[in-house]
C-alpha cells in the first residue's frame, strides 16, 4: 500500500478517535447536571384566584315618583324622580346596583340613595325614570334581581344585620358638618361625620350610633330632640 494511502487512513482513524471522546465527555458532562438537579417534578401553574361571587338580592321592585320628587333623602340627597336612583334596606346607602327585570330581561343601573320600600315584600324602590327604562311603570311593580355593583369603604355586607344611626344633619361642606360635631361631642360619645357621594357630589352626615335595634335609636333621637335639629333614623 501506497505510503501517502497509509496517511490518509491515519487521518480518519483519527478524526473518528477525537468524535468518539468528544462525544463521551459530552455525555458525561449531561449525566452530571442531570443527577446535580433536584427532582421536583413537573412544574404546575398556579390556580387562579377564585372568583367572589357577586352579592345579588331577588324580589319584588316598585317605583316612586310624583308625590316624593324634590324631597331630602337619606343620603342628604334630593330626589329627582328622573334621576337614576333608588330606595333600598337590601343595600348600603351610597351603593351602586343593577336591577334586572325578570320578566324582560332589561336591566338599569341605579344608585342606592334612600331607604325603603316599606312595603312589606319588596325590595326596591325605582326613580320613575329607572322604572320606565326596564318597562315596569305600567303594571308598577315587577320581579327583579339586584346585583351589587360596588359600595362605600366600609359599608356592611349585603345581609348584614341592620344598624341603626341617628343622623341629626346633612351639608355640602365638611367644615359645617364638623362644627355640629363638636358641638354634639360634649354630650354624646358617639358623634361622627360620614362623607358619602350622591347625584355626583359631596355630603357630610352628622350621626349618632350605631345601634343595635330601632329602639335604642329612638331613644337617642327622642334626648336629642332638644337641640332642634333635622333628625330622622336611618338603617343601614
Amino acid at each position: 500500500m501506497p505510503v501517502q494511502g497509509i496517511q490518509n487512513r491515519g487521518g480518519v482513524y483519527r478524526a473518528i478517535w477525537y468524535r468518539a471522546t468528544w462525544a463521551i465527555a459530552l455525555s458525561a458532562l449531561i449525566a452530571a447536571c442531570s443527577s446535580a438537579r433536584p427532582n421536583v417534578g413537573p412544574i404546575q401553574a398556579p390556580a387562579p384566584p377564585s372568583a367572589q361571587p357577586t352579592p345579588q338580592v331577588v324580589g319584588i321592585a316598585s317605583w316612586y315618583g310624583p308625590g316624593f320628587d324634590g324631597r331630602r333623602t337619606s343620603t342628604g340627597a334630593i330626589y329627582h324622580q328622573e334621576d337614576l336612583t333608588a330606595a333600598s334596606n337590601e343595600f348600603p346607602l351610597g351603593s351602586r346596583v343593577m336591577v334586572t327585570n325578570l320578566d324582560n330581561g332589561r336591566s338599569i343601573e341605579v344608585a342606592v340613595i334612600d331607604r325603603g320600600p316599606f312595603k312589606k315584600g319588596r325590595k326596591i324602590d325605582l326613580s320613575h325614570k329607572a322604572a320606565h327604562i326596564i318597562g315596569m311603570l305600567d303594571k308598577g311593580t315587577a320581579p327583579v334581581r339586584i346585583s351589587l355593583i360596588s359600595a362605600p369603604p366600609g359599608a356592611p355586607a349585603v345581609g348584614a344585620p341592620l344598624r341603626y344611626f341617628v343622623q341629626v344633619g346633612s351639608f355640602s361642606r365638611e367644615d359645617n358638618a364638623e362644627r355640629l360635631r363638636d358641638r354634639l361631642t360634649a354630650y354624646y360619645r358617639d358623634v361622627h361625620v360620614d362623607r358619602l357621594e350622591a347625584d355626583q357630589r359631596h355630603y357630610y352626615r352628622v350621626r349618632m350610633g350605631a345601634f343595635a335595634t330601632r329602639p335604642e335609636a329612638e331613644s337617642r333621637a327622642k334626648d336629642s330632640a332638644r337641640f332642634g335639629l333635622p333628625i330622622i333614623i336611618v338603617p343601614e
